[in-house]
């Protein structure tokens, strides 16, 4: 019995080679149900994700070149198409390994919390197919357990390390409930459509966005309950913004200072919260002359990102610790299953013996023998029985002078020290 990681991931292989491995919704059901028929395989986890293909196993000992093979077989690649781009992790390894993925410590954004979502879905497809057992459903929920512990002891989480949370982030700062605020979305990329997700997580209702063609701020309109409005129809809208955050491929600035001078008028003055995250600039730089006006850019936000790494770095330090210490518990628990036999044969043996010296001392009594005789007879002779063993274990370690065998008996016996 071992345990097995074995993987692909964003250090070892090139995009179009970890395409070639992912396993597809269409096709993962079917991958789990073959690999668990392989010999020697018992249980199976695949976890397969942008950045990264895993297979966990628990399996006979041995088997991981088998499983690699089966890995190419499965997605019809030639031999040698994986070397140099796989890697494999046994028993203890394979278990701090799952356990850091989980907590984001091998992502390629430190401690992004996405991969657990993702490896808590796999776990939910291997339930379904039939693909867990004992062994690996106690593992990943350990797993899961270490990942939140990590969450809510460290400050891994806390810092905002993308563009698009980090202008989220700053937002908070300057509102204290973003939930009570009106946010201009200008574009409809990839950014900004993560950071209307980050606005939604806080409670954003009130989302206009701009966009230079009506179609695609639709998409996200739709999502995200959201006003669309050409870029045209900014300066009519700008004034209901609290919050500004820009991101588009415009070679001009879209929003000038002129602009939010007569947005700000409109407010009465209340302040406005620009973010602009496009280069080259989408708000004149200007802008952030203007008193009530707070401008930042996307070289602030990269300021805010580096210093939030260097402190998602230090907590990492601190996670790590947590994951040696939660890997050392589940491997106790996993290496006394193989006492598991050795305890329940011993435990057959002694129950033998009593069953076998009762049914003496009970026939002694039917013919008629004083009880007390009966009871010490069966005293002496199942004591005997019970000692022969492990006296004959403690005179051969004596004979060969093995002081630590010695001392292994005198502690397994429960026998004090001298």
């Amino acid at each position: 019995m071992s345990l097995l990681a074995l993987g692909i991931n964003h250090k070892t292989a090139s995009v179009s080679l970890r395409e070639r491995v992912a396993f597809g919704p269409d096709c993962i059901e079917r991958a789990l149900h073959d690999l668990v028929q392989q010999p020697g395989v018992s249980e199976a986890v695949i976890v397969s994700t942008c950045n990264r293909t895993e297979i966990y196993c628990n399996l006979d000992a041995g088997q991981g070149e088998q499983v690699l093979h089966w890995l190419q077989r499965f997605h019809r690649l030639e031999c040698g198409e994986l070397d140099n781009a796989t890697y494999l992790h046994h028993d203890e390894e394979a278990v701090r390994h799952l356990m850091r993925v989980a907590c984001g410590l091998d992502s390629l954004v430190l401690g992004e919390p996405q991969i657990l979502g993702q490896i808590k879905q796999s776990y939910g497809t291997a339930q379904q197919v039939g693909g867990l057992r004992a062994i690996l459903e106690r593992l990943f929920q350990k797993a899961f357990s270490v990942a939140k512990r990590v969450r809510t002891d460290t400050e891994i989480g806390a810092s905002a390390v993308s563009v698009a949370f980090a202008a989220v982030s700053l937002a908070r700062q300057i509102f204290a409930d973003l939930s009570q605020t009106k946010v201009l979305l200008v574009g409809a990329g990839e950014t900004i459509e993560l950071v209307a997700r980050h606005l939604r997580e806080q409670n954003v209702t009130q989302m206009m966005v701009a966009n230079r063609t009506l179609q695609r701020a639709q998409g996200l309109a739709e999502e995200f309950g959201a006003q669309v409005m050409t870029l045209e129809a900014i300066p009519e809208h700008l004034h209901e913004a609290d919050i500004v955050i820009s991101s588009t491929a415009s070679p001009l600035p879209l929003i000038g200072k002129g602009m939010v001078e007569r947005a700000l008028k409109a407010r009465r003055y209340r302040p406005m919260f620009l973010v602009d995250i496009a280069v080259p600039r989408d708000i004149e730089e200007e802008v952030d002359e203007l008193s009530d006006a707070y401008l930042y850019t996307v070289d602030d936000l990269q300021g805010i990102i580096e210093q939030n790494l260097e402190a998602r770095r230090r907590a990492a330090q601190q996670a790590e610790r947590i994951v040696l210490e939660e890997r050392d518990d589940f491997m106790g628990w996993f290496r006394s299953l193989h006492a598991v036999d050795l305890i329940r044969d011993y435990r057959q043996q002694a129950q033998g013996y009593a069953e076998e010296e009762l049914s003496r001392a009970l026939q002694s009594l039917q013919q008629g023998e004083e009880p007390e005789a009966a009871l010490r007879r069966l005293a002496h002779r199942l004591t005997n029985k019970l000692i022969h063993n492990p006296t004959q274990a403690l005179r051969h370690a004596g004979e060969q002078d093995d002081r630590e065998q010695l001392a292994l008996l005198r502690s397994a016996l429960g026998l004090q020290q001298e």
